[in-house]
């Protein structure tokens, strides 16, 4: 009963370690198009490092966000290609097609 307890709690405390990110979001995006992403996940996560070990993808940093599942945001305010009902993000690398986008910072349209 006491277990069952112990992992409710760490299940509901997620949403908070999540929300207590250090990333910020940008205003824009220096060093590609930026993207908008079904969802964000660290390379460490599960879900990442099977992705990442799938393409044979190594990254030096295993904190760096991964976009998945992203599409570019061609222009800004304009037409459907500015809309995102994913996560906007700028990312370092868009190399490995739509599936995954490496080093993702957050950004703010």
């Amino acid at each position: 009963m006491m277990f069952s307890r112990a992992v409710a709690l760490a299940i509901s405390a997620l949403p908070l370690l999540a929300a207590a990110t250090p990333l910020e979001a940008r205003q824009s995006c220096d060093t590609s198009t930026p993207q908008c992403c079904a969802t964000t996940t660290k390379a460490s996560s599960e879900t990442g490092e099977k992705l990442l070990g799938l393409l044979g993808v190594v990254v030096q940093d295993v904190n760096v966000l991964l976009g998945l599942d992203c599409t570019p945001i061609t222009v800004v305010g304009v037409g459907s290609g500015s809309e995102c009902s994913g996560t906007t993000v700028c990312c370092e690398d868009n190399s490995h097609g739509s599936l995954v986008s490496i080093g993702c910072l957050p950004i703010a349209l």
